[in-house]
C-alpha cells in the first residue's frame, strides 16, 4: 500500500521541519538575535554550511537551510548551494550500491555547490525569502521584564496552568519522537540498502534527529507560556505546519499516482537517446524515490556517469518540498538554474569522457 507511505513521508518532513524552525527559534531568541545575524552577515560562511547540510545524506539538511533562507538570514546562493550539494535519501542508496562512484559524484556536487554559490551570490543577490529575519522575531522587554525571563522558567510556573498550545506541543514531540526511534516512520527503500552496513543507512540519522526532537521537548518543558505561545506557536506552528505539511502530502499524492501508472524504467531503457533530458525532467520532482531509477541503471551499467550527474544536480530529495510550500518563486528559479547547470555539466563530461 502506497497511501500509508505518502502519509509517513509527508509526517516526517513536516516534522522535521517543525524541529528545525522550533530550535532555530530558540537558538535565535537565546542569543537575542546575535547567533544568527553573524551567520548573516558571512555570505562566504553561509554557502560553506549550506553546502556540507546539503551532504549530509538525507533530507534533514536541507529543511535546515531552507529554514534560514525562509527568513532571509542565509542568501539566495548558499540555497542554490545546499540544493546542488544534496541528493535527499538517494545518498543511501548510493553509498550502499555504488560507494566509490557515490564519494566522486558527492565531491563533485560539493565543487558545483560552493562555485555556483558564489557566482549566484554575485549575479542574482536580489532574491531574498518570503520573511524578514525580523520573523524571528525577539522581544527586548515586555511587560518590564528582561528577555531571558521570557525564554525560561521553572516547570511549576510553566504547568500552572497547563496551557493547551503547550500540551499540543509536548504531545507532539514525544510522538514524532517515538515514531522515529522506533522507525515507524522510515522510508520503505530498505531493500536497496547493504545489510548491516550502519554506517550507510538511514537508521543512525534518524536517532540523531529522535535526539534533536527530544532535546527540543525539553526546552519546551522549561520555555515560558509567553515564549511558546508568541514565539514557538505563532511564528512557526501557525504560519508553518499546515502549508508544509498539505504541500508535502498533494505533491508525494500526485509523485505516487504517477509512478504507480508509469514504467520509467522501461521506458527509459526503450527510448535511450532521450535519457537526459528524462534524467533532468525526473530530477524536478521534488521528493526522493524516482530518482533511484538512475541509481539503479549506472549501477547496471545501463546509462553513463554523465546522466547520474544530470539527475543528481537538479533533484534535491524531499529538501524542495518545504521550500516549494514557502516560496514557489524561488523553487522554480532554483530549479531552472539547476536545469542549466546539469545541461552544461553532463554535456561536457560526456564530451570528454565518451562511455
Amino acid at each position: 500500500m502506497w497511501f500509508p507511505e505518502v502519509i509517513k513521508q509527508s509526517v516526517l518532513i513536516t516534522g522535521l521541519v517543525m524541529v528545525m524552525m522550533i530550535l532555530i527559534e530558540y537558538i535565535n531568541v537565546t542569543s537575542k538575535g546575535k547567533a544568527l545575524r553573524r551567520l548573516q552577515n558571512r555570505p562566504a560562511l553561509q554557502i560553506l554550511i549550506s553546502a556540507l547540510l546539503g551532504l549530509v545524506p538525507g533530507c534533514s539538511g536541507g529543511f535546515v537551510v531552507v529554514s534560514l533562507y525562509a527568513h532571509n538570514l542565509v542568501s539566495f546562493g548558499a540555497l542554490i548551494a545546499m540544493m546542488i550539494a544534496t541528493v535527499g535519501d538517494e545518498a543511501f542508496v548510493m553509498l550502499a550500491i555504488i560507494p566509490e562512484t557515490s564519494l566522486i559524484l558527492i565531491a563533485l556536487l560539493f565543487v558545483l555547490a560552493i562555485v555556483v554559490g558564489f557566482i549566484t551570490d554575485r549575479f542574482i543577490r536580489r532574491i531574498p525569502g518570503p520573511f524578514s529575519p525580523e520573523h524571528f522575531v525577539v522581544h527586548d522587554q515586555e511587560d518590564g521584564k528582561h528577555e531571558n525571563l521570557q525564554i525560561r522558567g521553572s516547570i511549576r510556573d510553566n504547568f500552572r496552568p497547563l496551557r493547551w498550545r503547550r500540551l499540543i506541543l509536548i504531545l507532539g514531540l514525544i510522538l514524532f519522537s517515538v515514531s522515529i526511534a522506533f522507525g515507524l516512520l522510515e522510508h520503505d527503500h530498505h531493500e536497496h540498502e547493504q545489510a548491516g552496513n550502519l554506517l550507510f543507512s538511514e537508521r543512525w540519522l534518524n536517532l540523531t534527529f529522535a535526539g534533536l526532537s527530544l532535546v527540543t521537548f525539553v526546552f519546551t518543558l522549561f520555555a515560558t507560556n509567553h515564549f511558546i505561545e508568541k514565539h514557538i506557536w505563532d511564528h512557526v506552528i501557525k504560519h508553518h505546519f499546515l502549508k508544509i505539511f498539505l504541500w508535502t502530502f498533494g505533491t508525494l499524492l500526485i509523485i505516487h499516482l504517477l509512478m504507480n501508472n508509469i514504467d520509467l524504467n522501461t521506458w527509459i531503457r526503450d527510448q535511450f537517446w532521450l535519457v537526459l533530458p528524462v534524467a533532468i525532467l525526473v530530477g524536478i520532482i521534488p521528493a526522493s524515490g524516482p530518482h533511484l531509477i538512475f541509481v539503479t541503471l549506472f549501477a547496471s551499467g545501463v546509462i553513463p556517469f554523465s546522466i547520474l550527474l544530470a539527475n543528481s544536480i537538479v533533484q534535491d530529495g524531499h529538501a524542495g518540498l518545504p521550500l516549494l510550500a514557502e516560496t514557489k518563486k524561488g523553487f522554480f528559479i532554483v530549479k531552472a538554474l539547476k536545469i542549466t547547470l546539469a545541461l552544461a555539466v553532463a554535456v561536457v563530461w560526456h564530451l570528454i569522457y565518451s562511455w
